[in-house]
């Protein structure tokens, strides 16, 4: 391999060696990268490691993947054998040939609580702009020269009038139309054929991201280089924003479950063993709970280890059961046999209450604890005045 290459100098993403990564001599022809590449996927795919190489492997699958994304391309590869990874550095404007960086696209991707517990790797198909291969984003036909726009004198810019706001304008500077900001044009004759002298195409390519097992809410996927091209620029980066969708049985916070404990009036007073729920990943986690011990209503039970996993590391967050005591129906105890039964079972109750007078009342059952002071006109509920002011506004007094 030739050691005058990229990455003989201090370690950093601008001396990464692509070809080294992929095993390859930089004379590898397409077909080479491709099996190269595929083979490097295989061997450092996070799921396909063990869990102590997992953080490993993800690098070294982020720097393979960048590494056919780059050579796969004549162009990119091209400037990559010319200038290294400094090519696709926009700090430093794109490389020694100055081309401004293009501008990220910004997208969300919804995922499941399963896919973020057990980790995904997502393959799709995007269509996206690129530079024209056959006349290598010219715009021309092979030697033939452009020639100078006549209307913005070769600038790539016009001056113009833009209106800023009723019967206001400004004169600023706008794209020329007629060369694209290239400040060069071809005649119809003299135009590359595939793009019509536009220098960027449409192509479908296969993209793949891979999301980390235990990834939060907001975390972003960034794929380098792989946003629409535009004229003259290097493509931007297109950024995916993970966007957690709501689960049926648990909910996160942190690295942290929670999930209901349903249990019945039987289990919370004699205890239960049995499976209590299944997990993200398909398993069964069963809870040994003692006879002797109470289970009371919204008691909760943490099972350590069975949270989250931490997208570093081997560790895992905890599991909140809380408990849901079921209750039976009313008049499930059909005979007075059965209630005297349960009575001589239970605890007894509560010494009566002695007062010298006593009234006999009736009640509502099931009644919203919220309609508490609703309609009292204490200051510290909302009440009805307070009503008033948020939809009429403030009250004023009258004129006397």
């Amino acid at each position: 391999m030739d050691s005058s290459g990229p990455g003989n100098g201090p370690e950093g993403q601008e001396d990464l060696d692509l070809y080294g990564l992929l095993g390859l001599e930089k004379t590898a022809t397409p077909d080479q990268i491709k099996k190269a590449y595929r083979k490097a996927a295989l061997q450092h795919h996070p799921d396909k490691v063990p869990e102590d190489r997992r953080e490993e492997a993800e690098a070294k699958f982020k720097q393979a993947t960048q590494a056919y994304e780059i050579l796969r391309d004549d162009e990119k590869r091209e400037m990559y054998d010319q200038y290294g990874m400094a090519a696709f550095d926009p700090s430093r404007g794109g490389g020694p040939g100055g081309a401004e960086a293009g501008r990220d696209e910004e997208q969300q991707y919804k995922v499941t609580l399963e896919e973020l517990y057990k980790g995904k790797t997502v393959k799709f198909s995007a269509n996206k702009k690129v530079n024209c291969g056959q006349c290598k984003g010219t715009g021309g036909k092979e030697k033939v020269k452009p020639q100078t726009c006549d209307r913005c004198k070769g600038n790539g810019f016009q001056e113009a009038f833009q209106q800023i706001g009723p019967g206001m304008v400004r004169r600023a500077q706008v794209q020329c139309d007629h060369c694209q900001g290239s400040g060069n044009y071809y005649k119809e004759k003299d135009r590359c054929k595939r793009c019509k002298g536009k220098r960027i195409v449409d192509e479908i390519k296969p993209l793949e991201i891979y999301i980390p097992r235990g990834s939060m809410q907001g975390k972003q996927i960034r794929l380098e280089g792989e946003a629409d091209q535009q004229p003259d620029q290097t493509p931007g980066d297109i950024i995916f924003t993970l966007v957690e969708e709501p689960h049926d049985v648990f909910t996160r916070i942190g690295q942290d479950l929670s999930a209901d404990l349903n249990v019945t009036l039987a289990e919370a007073l004699s205890g239960f063993s049995r499976v209590v729920l299944k997990h993200l990943d398909g398993r069964g986690i069963h809870i040994d709970f003692p006879r002797g011990k109470i289970l009371r209503p919204n008691e909760v039970i943490k099972v350590a280890g069975e949270g989250m996993p931490l997208e570093r590391g081997e560790s895992k967050g905890d599991l909140y059961l809380i408990a849901k005591i079921e209750f039976p129906e009313n008049g499930w105890l059909g005979d007075d046999k059965s209630y005297e039964a349960l009575q001589k079972l239970l605890p007894p109750p509560e010494p009566p209450i002695v007062t010298e007078e006593v009234d006999e009342v009736d009640y509502e059952e099931d009644v919203d604890i919220e309609e508490m002071g609703a309609h009292s006109g204490d200051a510290r509920f909302g009440g009805e005045w307070e009503d008033v002011d948020e939809e009429e506004g403030t009250t004023q007094c009258a004129t006397q």
